[in-house]
This record gives C-alpha cells, sequence and structure tokens, in this order.
C-alpha cells in the first residue's frame, strides 16, 4: 500500500480514538476496572485468541483463491492437487485482521473503513482482483455467520428459557430477519455480490450518485470479482463451510467475554445466558451499524438483554463499560499494527 494511503488510515483512526475516549467517563472507567480487576485482562487475552478465528478464515478463502489462479508465467490453472506457496503469511494476515476490525469499529457502516484497507495492504501480494474478491467473501462470510448464531441464539432461547407473547412474536420476527439474510447471502455466494451492492448503493440519497458513477467506470471490475467470489462458492464448498464454523465459532466463544465480567458480580452465571445477551445486543447494535463504534447502541443492548434475563442493569451497565474498553484498547492496538506494516514495507523496498 502506498505511504499516504497507510498514513491516512492511521490518522482517521488516531482521531476517531481521541473523539471515543473523550466520551469517557473516566471516574466509571476507574471504578470499572478496579471492580473487573484481573478478570479485565482476561477479556483482554481472549480476543487475542478470538482474532485468530477470524484470520483463519481469512487466510483459508485467500488460499483457495490461489489454488484456482492461474500459475505464474503460463497463463494456465494449477494442477490440481497442488499446493502453491501462499505468498500470504498467516501472522502477517493476523495483524491485517486485527487493523481492518479496528477501522471497522471506527468507521460509520463499518465496510467503509476497514475492508479497502484490507485490499490495499492485499493487492501487492496476489493482484486487485483476487484482493477484492477475497476481502468481499471474508465478509460476507463474516456477515453471514452473525445470522448462523442469532437462529442457534433462538433456539437456546425456546430450550432453556420460559416463552410469552410478546417474546414469541419478537422471536418470529428474529427468525424472518435471519432467513432473508442467509438468502440474500446464499444467493449473493451463488452469483457475487460486488454488483448487486453497488447496485442498491445507486438507490440510496447521498450515495447514489457516486455509486452510479462507481458503476459505470469498474462494471468490468465487479463482473470479475462477482465471477471470482461464484466460483470460488462453487469449486471450494469445503472451503466456504470451514470458513462459516470458525466465524461462529468465534461468535459463540465470544460469549466468554460477557460471562468474565458478569462472573465479578455473580458466581452462579451459565453460558448459555451470555450467549444470549450476545445474540442480542449484537442484533441490536448491528441494526445501528451507522454509529461510529456503535455509540449508545452496544450499551443499550446489553442493559435490554441483561433485563430480559432478570439481571439487574447495573450488571448491564458494567458489562457494556467493559466490552467498550476493550474495543478501544484493540482499536489502539489494531492502529500500531498499521505502524508496524508500514515500516516492515519500508525495510521490504529497501
Amino acid at each position: 500500500m502506498k505511504k499516504k494511503y497507510q498514513n491516512g488510515f492511521f490518522i482517521f483512526g488516531i482521531v476517531v480514538l481521541i473523539i471515543m475516549v473523550t466520551q469517557l467517563d473516566f471516574q466509571q472507567v476507574w471504578e470499572g476496572l478496579q471492580r473487573a480487576g484481573y478478570w479485565f485482562f482476561a477479556v483482554i487475552i481472549l480476543w487475542a485468541f478470538l482474532y485468530l478465528f477470524n484470520t483463519a478464515a481469512w487466510y483459508i478463502i485467500i488460499r483457495s483463491s490461489e489454488e484456482k489462479a492461474p500459475a505464474p508465467g503460463n497463463g494456465t490453472s494449477n494442477v490440481a492437487g497442488s499446493s502453491p506457496r501462499c505468498p500470504v503469511k498467516f501472522f502477517w494476515l493476523y495483524k491485517i485482521t486485527v487493523s481492518g476490525f479496528a477501522l471497522n469499529y471506527a468507521t460509520p457502516g463499518g465496510l467503509m473503513g476497514g475492508e479497502p484497507y484490507r485490499i490495499m495492504e492485499l493487492t501487492p501480494k496476489i493482484g486487485t482482483a483476487r484482493a477484492s474478491s477475497s476481502v468481499i467473501l471474508y465478509a460476507m462470510t463474516h456477515i453471514f455467520s452473525h445470522f448462523w448464531f442469532w437462529l442457534v441464539a433462538v433456539l437456546l432461547y425456546v430450550l432453556t428459557r420460559p416463552i410469552n407473547l410478546p417474546v414469541g412474536i419478537m422471536l418470529c420476527a428474529v427468525l424472518v430477519f435471519c432467513a432473508l439474510g442467509i438468502w440474500f447471502f446464499i444467493v449473493g455466494y451463488h452469483k457475487g455480490l460486488a454488483f448487486r451492492m453497488m447496485k442498491i448503493l445507486s438507490h440510496i440519497p447521498g450515495a447514489k450518485n457516486w455509486a452510479k458513477g462507481f458503476i459505470d467506470k469498474h462494471r468490468e471490475q465487479l463482473d470479475t470479482i462477482d465471477q471470482q467470489i461464484a466460483a470460488l462458492h462453487k469449486q471450494n464448498p469445503r472451503t466456504f463451510f470451514m470458513a462459516v464454523l470458525l466465524e461462529l465459532a468465534c461468535r459463540i466463544l465470544s460469549s466468554a467475554e460477557i460471562m468474565f465480567c458478569l462472573l465479578v458480580l455473580m458466581p452462579s452465571v451459565n453460558f448459555i445466558d451470555c450467549i444470549l445477551i450476545l445474540a442480542f445486543t449484537s442484533l441490536f447494535a448491528n441494526l445501528l451499524f451507522f454509529i461510529p463504534l456503535q455509540l449508545g447502541g452496544r450499551e443499550g443492548g446489553f442493559l435490554m438483554s441483561t433485563a430480559g434475563l432478570q439481571m439487574t442493569a447495573s450488571a448491564g451497565i458494567f458489562v457494556g463499560l467493559i466490552v467498550r474498553l476493550r474495543e478501544l484498547i484493540w482499536v489502539a492496538i489494531g492502529l500500531v499494527f498499521i505502524k508496524i506494516n508500514k515500516k516492515s514495507a519500508k525495510i521490504a523496498e529497501n
């Protein structure tokens, strides 16, 4: 990636991070940290582990695209069964993954920050078309896994909690929403999603003029990306299922973060309740995707989900605070990784 673009992403992230930090109540933060004790460090370390799942899902998608790509110098496909050396190293990709999520957290609409950064970093290694298709395919898989996570949460709620009429109506609405989301992404996997998403943007006020111009200028590239997405899904179903399972496992295991927080307040907390809290909170927060760092939406989701499970409001406030601090710390780590990648690229050039 060009130096000016890396600097641009880094400066943007720093500015947003400073703004987010200034919104904190520092007395409340200090009291929360004292209350959490060593569990706060467990939460931070947990996410170092969870990002390995995200990286692994993206890595196998990139490896799959490499296996289907033309072999260097002859314009033909790699021989079936061969294992070409992937030019992308796993732990380099780990740093890009963390940085990408850091930019997503800080950007309204999410994908306007992290995904362009990932494409720009990956392009010198595998080319623009494959970098774009692998990033879009991973983003699709990441979102796709959320719909399955919410469906799992609905099933767990039905099996473990009493259901009245209002709750039943809400669960049915979530089921319909998830079914529509899964259908949309399955169609996208088979036919590609890049062109479809740009067409949707072309009907949104404020973005339609830009989207129409982008489609006119890059129609061929969008078609190429969609063809690669469809080909990867069709020719490598195992890669698709592995990526989705890794992302779904990451969603489920990330419920441990809530469990670590609640263990400070109630030693009897169980993991299923933590899954339900995370599922409802993430659904509520993602419906407010246009807010940077989902400010207010995430905290409101924790308050409503803990109240719905007959927990105190203070439990929801405490969990929301610790999760917010964890996000800010990992945003800062992601920005540091941007600078590290910049220095590494400069050394490689020399």
